[in-house]
C-alpha cells in the first residue's frame, strides 16, 4: 500500500516574528509578526506613525530590533547594515528617493557593483543593461541612461528608483509609495511591473495610502495601529473594510461637502488665451468659495499651468485678471504680492526647510514679505505668537513648534506650509498633490482644510494625480491634455470619463 507523502510547504521568503523597537519616550513596535511569500504581494498599510517605516528600516538593517527573530528563508538573519540586506536580496524602494542627482541613470542603477571588464568599468555593457531594465515598463523611450538624474522629472526619477531594484534581481522588494510621484498611465505601468515581479516568484511588500492600489494588487494585507499589528487579511477586503480598521470611519466621511450654489462667489481669477511654451489657449475662470479641480497624465500641463500663474515660468501670450485688473507675473514674488499662494507637490524639496523649527518654516512668507503682512495685521499671525495660534487652529502636531518640521509627520509638515501662506491671506491658493505620501486620515484633514478655506472666499486651484481625490474634493473638474484644457465636469464624474478625456480617446470614439 502506497503512503501519501505529505506536501513540503516552503517556508516564507521573510518573515519577521515578534519584532520589537523602542525610541527615548516612545514605543514604536510591540510584537509585531509579518510574513511574506515567493511570488506574493503582501500590503502593509496605517496610518503616518503606524509603525510602518520602523518596520521596513528593521527589515534593511537600518535600525536594529529590541525584540524578535528574522527569518529569510527560514533562516534567521542578522543584519548591521542596509548593503548585508541587499546582498542577501531585500531591496528597498524608499519613498525619499535614494538616486545620486550628479550621476547619470546608469550609474546609479549600478552604483556599487559598476561591471569591469579587462579591469575597467565596462560602460557599454552599463548602459545596455539600464536600458534593457527601463525597457520592461516602457521607459526606456524617454529616459537615457546618460541622462543626469538631476534632469529627470520626479515621476521619472521614480521609475529610476524601481529600476534599480528590478536590476539586484532581489528575493523581496519593498514598496514605499511608489505611485505618489506617477500619473495614471505610469501607475498602470508599474502594476504590471509588480504582476512581472509576483509571477517570478519575487515576494513584494506593498506599503501605500491608496486604498485602490491596495485591493487591486495585494494577495494579503496586514494592518498596522500604534506600533502593532490591528488586523490580517488573507484576501483583497474593501477599501472601506481596510479603512476602518486603520482608523475607525469611512471613505465617505473624508470628504467635506461641496459648496453650494450660495456658497460660490464672483469671478477672481480669470485667464484668457494664455499660453507659454508648454501651455496653448487656456480659457478659464475661477470663484471664490470654489474649489476647481485638474486632471490630465503626466505632461499634460497641469504644472506648468500653476507655475505661470506664480510667475515662475510666465504666461507668454494671452491675459490674466486677478479680482478684474489685468496682470502680468514675471516672478513669483509679484504674484505673492498680488494675491497667490502655492503649496508645492515636492513639499521637502520646495515648500520646506527641513532644519528649521516648525514655527520659523510658518513664518517664512510672512517675514520674506514683511510689507504685505503688515497690511493683513487683522490676522494677528504675522509674529510668533500669532503663528503659534494659527498652527494650533490647523490642529498641527508638534511636540514642541520648536522642533524641526523634517521630524513631523507628511500631513502636518503639508498643513504648517498651508500655515505659511494663511498669514498673507491669499486670495488664490494653488494646491499641487495636496496629500501626497500621507495617510488617509492626514489626507481628511487637508480635504477640510482646503474646504474651510474656500467657505472663508478663498479661490482654490487644486493639482492633482489622484483621481479619486480629484472626483472627492472639487467642485468643477477640467481636464487638460498636451498643453490644453480639453473637458469640463460638474460634481461627481466617473474616472473613466476623465481618463478618456485626458488621453484623448473620448475624441476617437466619437
Amino acid at each position: 500500500m502506497n503512503e501519501t507523502v505529505p506536501e513540503t510547504v516552503p517556508p516564507p521568503v521573510i518573515e519577521m516574528q515578534g519584532i520589537g523597537k523602542s525610541f527615548p519616550g516612545v514605543r514604536a513596535l510591540h510584537d509585531v509578526s509579518f510574513a511574506a511569500k515567493a511570488g506574493e504581494v503582501h500590503a502593509l498599510v496605517g496610518e503616518n506613525g503606524a509603525g510602518k517605516s520602523t518596520l521596513i528600516k528593521i527589515l534593511s538593517g537600518a535600525y536594529r530590533p529590541d525584540a524578535g527573530t528574522i527569518l529569510l528563508a527560514g533562516a534567521p538573519v542578522s543584519f548591521q547594515h542596509p548593503v548585508e540586506a541587499l546582498r542577501a536580496g531585500i531591496s528597498v524602494i524608499h519613498q525619499e528617493f535614494s538616486l545620486l542627482p550628479e550621476r547619470t541613470v546608469a550609474q546609479n542603477l549600478f552604483l556599487g557593483r559598476e561591471p569591469v571588464k579587462r579591469g575597467l568599468i565596462d560602460y557599454t555593457a552599463m548602459r545596455a543593461e539600464t536600458r534593457r531594465v527601463l525597457d520592461l515598463f516602457g521607459a526606456g523611450g524617454r529616459i537615457d541612461p546618460d541622462m543626469l538624474v538631476t534632469e529627470l522629472d520626479v515621476a521619472s526619477q521614480q521609475m529610476v528608483e524601481i529600476a534599480k531594484a528590478i536590476s539586484l534581481e532581489a528575493r523581496v522588494v519593498v514598496m514605499d509609495e511608489p505611485t505618489a510621484a506617477l500619473n495614471e498611465a505610469e501607475c498602470e505601468v508599474l502594476f504590471g511591473i509588480v504582476g512581472k515581479l509576483r509571477d517570478r516568484g519575487t515576494a513584494v511588500i506593498y506599503i501605500t495610502h491608496r486604498m485602490r492600489e491596495v485591493t487591486r494588487l495585494a494577495d494579503r494585507v496586514t494592518v498596522l495601529k500604534d506600533g502593532e499589528v490591528a488586523t490580517r487579511f488573507d484576501t483583497r477586503p474593501a477599501p472601506d473594510v481596510i479603512v476602518r480598521a486603520m482608523v475607525g470611519r469611512d471613505i465617505a466621511d473624508f470628504y467635506a461637502p461641496r459648496a453650494t450654489r450660495e456658497e460660490i462667489g464672483d469671478v477672481v481669477l480669470s485667464i484668457r488665451g494664455g499660453g507659454n511654451a508648454a501651455l496653448r489657449g487656456i480659457d478659464l475662470d475661477l470663484r471664490a468659495g470654489e474649489i476647481l479641480g485638474f486632471a490630465g497624465i503626466q505632461g499634460a500641463g497641469r504644472v506648468a499651468l500653476a507655475m505661470a500663474l506664480i510667475g515662475h515660468r510666465p504666461f507668454t501670450a494671452g491675459k490674466v485678471y486677478l479680482s478684474g485688473a489685468e496682470v502680468a507675473f514675471a516672478h513669483p514674488r509679484e504674484a505673492i504680492r498680488a494675491g497667490i499662494g502655492l503649496v508645492p507637490g515636492d513639499r521637502k524639496a520646495e515648500g520646506l526647510t527641513p532644519m528649521q523649527s516648525v514655527r520659523d518654516n510658518g513664518m517664512l512668507t510672512a517675514r520674506a514679505f514683511a510689507g504685505l503682512a503688515a497690511t493683513h495685521k487683522a490676522n494677528h499671525h504675522t509674529d510668533l505668537a500669532g503663528m503659534d495660534r494659527l498652527l494650533d487652529s490647523l490642529e498641527v502636531r508638534a511636540a514642541s513648534y520648536d522642533q524641526s518640521i523634517g521630524s513631523l509627520s507628511g500631513g502636518n509638515q503639508q498643513k504648517a506650509i498651508v500655515a505659511r501662506w494663511l498669514a498673507l491671506k491669499p486670495k488664490v491658493m494653488i494646491f499641487v498633490e495636496p496629500t501626497r505620501g500621507i495617510d488617509v486620515n492626514a489626507k481628511a484633514g487637508i480635504y477640510h482644510l482646503m474646504r474651510e478655506l474656500a467657505r472663508e472666499g478663498t479661490a482654490i486651484l487644486m493639482i492633482s494625480s489622484d483621481l479619486p481625490e480629484v472626483i472627492g474634493a472639487a467642485d468643477r473638474i477640467l481636464v487638460m491634455r498636451a498643453g490644453a484644457i480639453v473637458s469640463e465636469f460638474g460634481p461627481g464624474p466617473t474616472e473613466a470619463q476623465i481618463m478618456l478625456a485626458a488621453t484623448g480617446e473620448t475624441e476617437a470614439a466619437a
